[in-house]
């Protein structure tokens, strides 16, 4: 009898603990769907298709949509910052049909079959995340009945694996898909002193074979006021790039009132000159020059404040191939009186289907010289990063010093990284440019 109380009372204490247990501290079967424990992955930001036909399928900020091409696939991309156990459920929805879907991690693939309804959550399966760093999920189509195969919404992760910081775009607040898609922008900061009047600031960039991706912008020469750097806008276009802001706030340039426009004082041979907006507005010129990965680019900003408030900003480009220096342009802009302040380069990625390639640029023998040609050596460097970087939503940047040049790569989903605000400091080359400004054109 004592026996058989002693095992009721057992029941009754385990019963009153359970109740007593908070509903999102219970385990749920690894199959069972509870939103509240999972961390969501949206499609839109984080995902990319293996084809630049959208015809077949296409990533939209809702997620995959019209897809219905099999040999269409879809990756996306987290970063994970812990190993362990991990779940995976896709978030769809089958519009007409029935399609078999096939998901693979780390060469493991696991399939699922939806059936036409309701948007819901399947459960596809467990993987073992070996170690931290980023992994690409691949979404295949195995066969399919209704016309489109289906629309994904996102990701469900779940795991010890899920626990950790993750890095991925986790809403689209800020258009943050599209900057997302685009990857981290890294810049290098070079300081000088504060009295400085540095009227000339010369750069040289070399980015190196196989790293002239489509959408890059290799930033030589920035300032207070404007940038000058050399792009890749398509297969069959480059550009040698230079731009001036306004002072009056504005992404559309029409906004601006003539007395804050940029005047365009003078332009070499085929450049094309006009206004640019969306980041801030103001002048712009760019020559079409097919650079080429491997040699390297001198670049030459001046500046020239006068007594009427204004500053011209004229740039100058040398090629190895033309072997000479070419004008760019030269800017006048109103309701400034300085020289060259808050001198950088920057790396960036300007073509959101591009996000997934790394890139990487080098940047050696700066100097900033004074009106009467004195010149001064630049061999430190600070490394930023773009609030895509920031906010942790990207992970793919770094940058660091190499044969005595700073050196910054980003996207492609590469492991290591850069702290930010990192100092570097490179071997003083004593290479001073020679340069004749009288020369100049």
């Amino acid at each position: 009898m004592k026996k058989l109380f002693s095992k009721v009372f057992t029941l009754v204490i385990i019963g009153v603990l359970l109740m007593s247990v908070a509903p999102d501290k219970i385990k749920f079967h690894k199959n069972k769907f509870n939103k509240d424990s999972l961390v969501t992955i949206p499609i839109g930001g984080n995902t990319w298709s293996n084809s630049t036909d959208t015809i077949g399928g296409k990533v939209t900020n809702e997620g995959i949509e019209d897809w219905t091409n099999k040999n269409t696939s879809f990756t996306t991309y987290v970063r994970f910052g812990a190993k362990g156990k991990l779940k995976i459920w896709l978030k769809l929805k089958a519009i007409v049909g029935q399609s078999k879907l096939q998901l693979t991690l780390h060469n493991v693939k696991k399939t699922i079959v939806v059936d036409a309804g309701n948007e819901k959550a399947y459960y596809v399966g467990e993987w073992f995340i070996s170690d931290t760093g980023y992994c690409a999920i691949k979404i295949t189509a195995i066969s399919n009945t209704g016309k489109v195969i289906a629309n994904i919404k996102g990701l469900a992760l779940s795991g010890l694996a899920a626990d950790s910081k993750m890095a991925f775009v986790k809403n689209n607040d800020g258009d943050f898909f599209y900057w997302g898609r685009r990857g981290p922008s890294v810049h290098l900061n070079y300081p000088i002193d504060d009295t400085a009047k540095a009227a000339w600031f010369y750069n040289e960039v070399t980015v190196p074979k196989n790293n002239d991706v489509i959408g890059s912008y290799f930033m030589a020469c920035g300032f207070a006021e404007g940038y000058f750097g050399m792009q890749v806008n398509s297969i069959t276009e480059r550009r040698v790039l230079f731009s001036v802001w306004s002072p009056f706030k504005t992404d559309n340039p029409d906004q601006i009132p003539d007395s804050q426009k940029i005047v365009m004082l003078k332009k070499g041979s085929d450049v094309h000159t006009g206004e640019f907006g969306n980041e801030g507005s103001g002048g712009q010129s760019y020559l079409q020059f097919n650079w080429i990965a491997g040699n390297t680019y001198k670049f030459l900003i001046h500046a020239q404040p006068d007594s009427t408030y204004h500053t011209t900003y004229t740039a100058y480009f040398f090629a190895p191939e033309i072997n000479k220096w070419q004008l760019i342009a030269s800017f006048k802009r109103p309701q400034t009186t300085t020289y060259l302040k808050h001198l950088h380069s920057f790396l960036e990625n300007f073509e959101p289907e591009m996000g997934t390639q790394t890139r990487e640029v080098y940047f050696s023998n700066q100097w900033i010289a004074d009106e009467n040609g004195n010149w001064t050596e630049l061999d430190k460097a600070r490394f930023t990063i773009d609030n895509t970087g920031l906010r942790g939503y990207r992970m793919d940047y770094s940058g660091g010093t190499s044969n005595n040049s700073f050196f910054l790569r980003n996207c492609g989903f590469f492991n290591n990284y850069t702290s930010r605000n990192s100092i570097f400091n490179r071997i003083k080359s004593a290479n001073k440019p020679d340069i004749n400004f009288t020369q100049l054109p």
